[in-house]
């Protein structure tokens, strides 16, 4: 009868120690499920962040219109310096040569020379 009694406890003892056990595996899964999620977070977040910097590289190697157009752009704007700067320089040289020409006759027409 003693044995009879001892086999229940130990039944309820190896019970309570799978139950432990269970709830120590559980525990364990949902933890590694989190560490999973968390990990899958940040490797979303990185691979979204490669994604844009990749799109913001073909962009700026890629998007030959805007880049035409910008080129284009600067080039009439240049242009239109260059010829602001020839028109000033033009008429600068005007302005010297009809100075030079009334200098040149004062000299030549003056008594001190």
């Amino acid at each position: 009868m003693a044995q009879q009694r001892a086999l229940p406890q130990s039944k309820e003892t190896l019970l309570q120690s799978y139950n432990k056990r269970l709830k120590d595996d559980v525990k364990s899964i949902m933890d590694n499920f989190t560490e999973i999620i968390k990990t899958a977070k940040v490797r979303a977040g990185e691979s979204l962040m490669k994604l844009v910097s990749d799109l913001k590289q073909f962009l700026i190697l890629n998007d030959f219109p805007s880049v035409n157009e910008a080129i284009d752009q600067r080039n009439q704007q240049l242009r239109a310096l260059q010829e602001e700067c020839d028109r000033k320089l033009i008429a600068l040289r005007d302005e010297i040569s009809i100075d030079l020409y009334e200098l040149e006759e004062e000299y030549y027409s003056s008594r001190y020379r």
